[in-house]
């Protein structure tokens, strides 16, 4: 077992705690390093029981985490959805009309609206994927934050992370140290 230690800090909205992250990200701290409180249902399924406040796991190695995921990648997998499904409905629809020896002009009409079929559908399943991420925040703030957890490498970086954190309304900043099972085992 090896001992790490994490800055910790619990943020009233998503707003404050995505600027915290930034300038984390902007003064050297890895995305690789930072991690938020996994879903109510996988903390409580890990945990084996319920928990009322994030205040309770905030120094819990148990508690269920999440590796942070950027904005950017939330709207990139959105993205993705959207251009790929608009894609395979333009191919399903394209190539029938061609390979039965229907006409360009025919086959590039079925293109297009089995395009914008697979785009509509693409972007109901991105509306779904908004929807997780707001009910994600949602359930967290009712449990009293959103927690995130930065790991540190030495001093320098704890008395940074806990600086940055508080600037940007982090409440309870703190250092803890964490038992994480060995590399070397």
């Amino acid at each position: 077992m090896q001992m790490v230690r994490e800055a910790v800090a619990v943020f009233q909205t998503e707003k404050d705690m995505q600027a915290a992250i930034d300038d984390l990200l902007n003064h050297g701290f890895n995305r690789a390093e930072m991690s938020l409180l996994a879903s109510t249902e996988a903390v409580e399924t890990k945990l084996g029981h319920r928990f009322r406040s994030v205040r309770e796991l905030e120094d819990d190695p148990e508690a269920a985490t999440i590796a942070y995921s950027t904005v950017e990648v939330s709207g990139a997998a959105e993205g993705a959805v959207i251009a790929t499904l608009t894609y395979l409905g333009a191919l399903a629809a394209f190539v029938p009309v061609v390979a039965g020896g229907g006409a360009l002009a025919a086959a590039l009409i079925a293109m297009g609206v089995g395009g914008g079929s697979g785009a509509t559908i693409g972007a109901l399943l991105a509306r779904l994927i908004e929807k997780d991420h707001a009910d994600y925040i949602a359930d967290q703030l009712s449990h009293g934050g959103l927690v995130l957890w930065v790991r540190t490498w030495n001093s320098d970086d704890e008395a940074a992370a806990m600086r940055i954190l508080k600037s940007h309304s982090g409440e309870d900043v703190h250092v803890h140290g964490v038992q994480t099972p060995s590399s070397d085992s």
